[in-house]
């Protein structure tokens, strides 16, 4: 029985990577070849702000691993600027450029806005309606509502109707104290104060881990989700865990040792690919 967990952050692209997760000669523009080879997901934020072009679709085809999964952000203009309202033709447009990519798709998320209630799951419903089934889709919810009894079970029950997971967002270990750098500040902004879920609706639960500028904080928190995963994936349920921190130094580390840490608890879990040597010029020198 194969037995899968994918890990990853919230992008591919972090300069400050090179030397020290992804080789030293890996050139701009090519960190996608060298971070699909180290974790086997990323979440694609991009979307989020810009549709692609056909050409950068083609080039992320030809950088990632095969194997690897992209989950993309549903455009911002359809989310938050739309509210997801009149947007077929939007969203159709978007998975067709999409589609270049295949089986690397790993699915895409709507991402609401804080403001987006109970009153907007009409609009919610409709644009579910409209996503092709050859994709998978997830949506996180940020409205409070959304976290207690009623509107909870309303909307779970809704997303289950359409075959789309909850985006499980995990910020209790950003706001478990204050922050004491600027970016850890800046998320305290930016992230919502929302309870952490740990109930999957389908087979590819997704959970949005956002950590704080305290590693040892940070490292108790993802600890907390290392057995909840790992019966998930005996469950025979296949999840995606994304690792944040305000400023994303390190987060490969992170995805790596908690991946690392459920096939401690998992027997036969797929393991990781094998990452290109660190010093992939001055080995290839010896010999």
């Amino acid at each position: 029985m194969t037995r899968a967990l994918y890990v990853g952050c919230p992008m591919w692209a972090q300069r400050q990577w090179v030397g020290r997760f992804l080789p030293v000669d890996t050139p701009a523009g090519r960190e996608l070849h060298a971070y699909s080879r180290l974790l086997n997901a990323v979440e694609g934020n991009t979307t989020f702000y810009a549709a692609p072009t056909p050409s950068t679709v083609a080039k992320w085809r030809e950088q990632a691993l095969p194997g690897f999964r992209f989950v993309f952000k549903v455009p911002k203009h359809i989310t938050h600027e739309r509210r997801l309202r009149g947007t077929a033709t939007e969203l159709h447009a978007f998975c067709t450029l999409m589609e270049p990519l295949g089986d690397l798709v790993g699915g895409f998320t709507f991402q609401l806005p804080a403001s987006f209630g109970p009153s907007d799951l009409g609009a919610l419903e409709w644009a579910l309606r409209q996503c092709s089934s050859a994709w998978r889709w997830s949506v996180e919810v940020r409205h409070p509502a959304f976290f207690a009894a009623t509107d909870r079970t309303t909307l779970d029950a809704m997303l289950q109707r359409h075959g789309a997971e909850r985006v499980l967002l995990d910020t209790e270990s950003l706001f478990s104290h204050p922050p004491i750098t600027d970016e850890g500040r800046a998320e305290w902004e930016q992230k919502p104060r929302v309870p952490a879920l740990h109930e999957p609706l389908g087979d590819h639960p997704i959970v949005r881990f956002i950590g704080t500028d305290d590693p040892e904080v940070t490292a108790l928190g993802l600890e907390r989700w290392q057995p909840i995963v790992a019966q998930w994936v005996r469950d025979g349920r296949t999840p995606t865990f994304f690792a944040h921190t305000p400023d994303n130094s390190g987060t490969p580390a992170l995805a790596l040792d908690f991946h690392a840490a459920v096939a401690r608890l998992v027997d036969s879990l797929t393991p990781l690919p094998e990452p290109p040597p660190m010093l992939a010029q001055e080995q290839g020198s010896l010999f």
